[in-house]
């Protein structure tokens, strides 16, 4: 069960010095936990790296038997370790230097990844801003799924039945993920200005020509197909289960109600999720949401030591700190998802004729 302690935003110009995040700022930023770790990332992209390499030679040397497309497993597992570094560069957590997280990003995200920095930063910004917010967050938008009773009563067609079994769908729908983070990539070129767009589209292509390539010239077309296809669902799936424990479940801020500030905002709408190293591994330190989003730009080792000092901080605030299990935090989001499609299910159906 999650459990809460008594007692929420990212640090920003705008934190009034007399907040209730005012002084766990001071507190984190005097300990040091806002300090870069290049060493530590330096690692991580290097490990990783050869890791890609590892895997890559195990393809060339692979493709010509069906052993291949175990493969995809440990070449999902090394994109996703990518995307989120990746996603590290794009909050500051690696660099301070604007130019310098850009193009970690750049390179993690369009040319290992086939996607976009520029649209998931765009859109994950937003997120941050204004977590679980149904008029804000783009991640609680009208989508594939719905995140309110009141946006699945506007479904209709094949929609509101999508609506109605989302909860056991929403696993198999991220089996699309993959594919589908490199088509709204492509489709976000139209958004960006001309010159970010060049450098965007150029190393997607690139991507998607030195992938085509390695795949079309080490194995047959069915089995580069079937290669393609598994390697994209693990990779889609395994981005989903790190993303999902997160708000979904959580406190959704009511668009007329009160406004809260940074603390609130970010506590009550994040959930943690209790593990060790290998959690944090899996994860990729998303695991500790909740100071994530009150510190985006803290670097990632730190965020476990500072989740003492934030929980701490909750209960004195009176602020309700939200941990739970992983297994846990999926049924929580799963119950919530099954919740809003409640009453399309207690529809009458029509006869059969």
């Amino acid at each position: 069960m999650p459990q809460a302690v008594d007692a929420a935003p990212a640090p920003s110009a705008g934190t009034t010095p007399g907040s209730d995040f005012a002084p766990l700022l001071r507190t984190v930023r005097g300990q040091g936990l806002l300090d870069r770790r290049h060493g530590w990332y330096t690692a991580r992209v290097l490990v990783n790296l050869c890791s890609l390499a590892a895997v890559v030679t195990g393809v060339v040397l692979l493709g010509h038997s069906g052993w291949v497309l175990l493969l995809a497993v440990p070449f999902s597992l090394v994109w996703t370790r990518a995307a989120y570094l990746s996603h590290d560069a794009g909050h500051a957590q690696i660099s301070s230097s604007r130019r310098t997280g850009r193009w970690i990003s750049l390179t993690h995200a369009n040319l290992l990844l086939g996607m976009s920095q520029a649209w998931w930063n765009e859109k994950h910004n937003k997120h941050h801003a204004n977590p679980n917010h149904v008029d804000k967050d783009p991640d609680v938008g009208v989508g594939a799924l719905v995140w309110t009773q009141q946006q699945a009563a506007g479904r209709a067609g094949f929609a509101r039945w999508l609506t109605r079994n989302q909860a056991r769908l929403f696993f198999p729908m991220l089996l699309l993920e993959g594919i589908a983070l490199k088509v709204y990539g492509f489709q976000d070129l139209r958004r960006q200005d001309r010159r970010e767009a060049r450098t965007e589209g150029a190393l997607l292509l690139t991507h998607l020509a030195l992938y085509a390539a390695l795949l079309l010239t080490t194995m047959a077309p069915l089995t580069a197909l079937a290669f393609a296809l598994l390697h994209h669902a693990l990779f889609g799936l395994q981005l989903g289960m790190a993303f999902a424990p997160n708000h979904k479940g959580m406190e959704m801020p009511d668009p007329d109600g009160e406004r809260w500030g940074h603390l609130r905002r970010q506590v009550l709408t994040s959930r943690n999720v209790r593990g060790g190293p290998v959690t944090d591994w899996f994860l990729g330190g998303l695991n500790y949401q909740i100071e994530h989003h009150l510190f985006p730009n803290m670097p990632r080792p730190h965020l476990r030591l500072a989740q003492p000092l934030v929980r701490d901080h909750c209960r004195e605030a009176g602020i309700p700190y939200t941990e739970t299990g992983l297994l846990d935090s999926y049924r929580q989001a799963l119950r919530h998802m099954h919740e809003v499609g409640a009453p399309l299910r207690e529809e009458p159906r029509p006869p059969n004729v």
